[in-house]
């Protein structure tokens, strides 16, 4: 993409409203646009991320049989009220509005009632058992507070996946299945390695779950773990929670993190309050079990930007980032840029290519901003000795290339 044709504009301020650092360098490097406190579009520069951090998702869930659909956000009260959670003193952060007939509907925040409700019509016996089906949805939560940024947001993207199985047994087993995908999808992220399955309070949906935890000082949880990062509990569950699994919660300790991911075992719950069942081997009716597993797809995006940056701006991991080379060009050397781009993406390579009329340093500051991970800078200078000079963004370490060894070295640096 040349920067001339990018729908982008990036800013030396953010807007002085806007008190979250991941919303900040979101905002000035032009990822994002700020419609109201936990509301944010998407430019087409933050939905190139959104889209690979979606693919990744997408990937591991597929890996493990998961089948990908789409509900509607739009739901019906009788949905939900069959299991409390359309009371607002249940659940506090419905949307509902009223359809021009006086109906009154609600915007979808989860959809464990809804996806109940439509496989009702696809299982009807054990042989129809698992079942496992997931969705990337605009969710919408009415929450009172909203001053994280994208980190927490009043609408946001989310996938949630829902299996469906005959048996505690084999719900158990996918669902430690589930926990090594979640794992590497963190992991293929970026951020595996300050991630913890967490204990943790179930909320409105069950006594306890586990969460996916990011250790992050912009955070709003308290994660308590130990010395060897083999256990971490919820603060607001420590008691509960190192009781039920027998540790002393003095040897733990706290530190700042932030939910990135999250999964419940309902059991059969639901189903029982549903009505949702299936018929067994030896034709009896038997209650269904459900567990549902959820990620945060832009709060990861936050997460990932409050972790991933620097004084300059985003430091983006190869991954996730939007275009893996932000090209450079200086002087009048366009012709030569322009065969050297052409090369590149022949190569497999997604380059952003500056051609703007722009002072050197302009150009140099939008890529830091931006936080592409490799700045290809091409010059008179550097084609007279038939080179291109690279500079890293994660380390900032600069070297000269051979411009016929250029694609291979960059294809090396992010695995293509």
């Amino acid at each position: 993409m040349r920067r001339t044709n990018l729908f982008i504009k990036t800013l030396k301020n953010a807007p002085a409203d806007e008190q979250a650092k991941n919303a900040q360098l979101l905002i000035r490097a032009g990822y994002v646009y700020k419609v109201m406190a936990g509301v944010y579009a998407y430019t087409p520069l933050g939905i190139r991320v959104v889209e690979k951090i979606k693919q990744i998702v997408r990937e591991e869930m597929n890996a493990i049989n998961g089948c990908e659909l789409i509900m509607s956000a739009l739901q019906r009260p009788d949905t939900w009220t069959g299991t409390g959670r359309w009371d607002d003193d249940v659940v506090d952060v419905w949307f509902k509005t009223h359809l021009k007939d006086g109906h009154e509907v609600g915007l979808a925040w989860s959809h464990e009632e809804a996806i109940i409700e439509m496989l009702k019509q696809h299982v009807n016996s054990y042989k129809d058992l698992p079942q496992s089906v997931y969705q990337f949805q605009t969710k919408f939560r009415n929450e009172l507070r909203s001053k994280s940024g994208v980190m927490r947001g009043r609408e946001f993207v989310m996938k949630d996946m829902y299996s469906v199985h005959a048996t505690q047994e084999d719900m158990d087993k996918y669902y430690d299945t589930v926990i090594e995908a979640y794992k590497r999808v963190f992991d293929r992220l970026g951020i595996g390695n300050k991630t913890f399955v967490t204990f943790a309070s179930g909320g409105a949906f069950t006594k306890f779950s586990h969460e996916f935890q990011t250790i992050c000082e912009a955070g709003e949880d308290t994660l308590y773990t130990d010395e060897e990062n083999t256990v971490a509990v919820n603060e607001e569950v420590l008691d509960d929670a190192t009781q039920e699994i027998g540790i002393d919660k003095s040897t733990l300790k706290p530190v700042v993190s932030a939910e990135v991911g999250n999964i419940f075992k309902f059991g059969t719950e639901k189903s029982e309050s549903m009505g949702f069942t299936y018929t067994d081997k030896d034709g009896m009716q038997k209650p269904i079990f459900l567990a549902s597993y959820g990620i945060g797809v832009t709060r990861v995006m936050g997460v990932i930007a409050e972790m991933m940056s620097d004084e300059k701006g985003l430091v983006w991991h190869s991954n996730v980032a939007p275009y893996h080379v932000y090209l450079v060009a200086i002087g009048d050397i366009s012709e030569h840029a322009d065969m050297l781009y052409k090369e590149l993406e022949s190569n497999g390579i997604e380059v952003l290519y500056d051609d703007r009329d722009e002072r050197p340093g302009t150009k140099f500051a939008d890529a830091e901003l931006m936080g592409i991970p490799i700045r290809l800078v091409l010059s008179q200078r550097t084609l007279d000795e038939n080179n291109a000079e690279i500079t890293y963004r994660q380390t900032g370490e600069t070297t000269t290339v051979n411009l016929e060894e250029v694609a291979t070295q960059i294809k090396d640096k992010i695995q293509l």
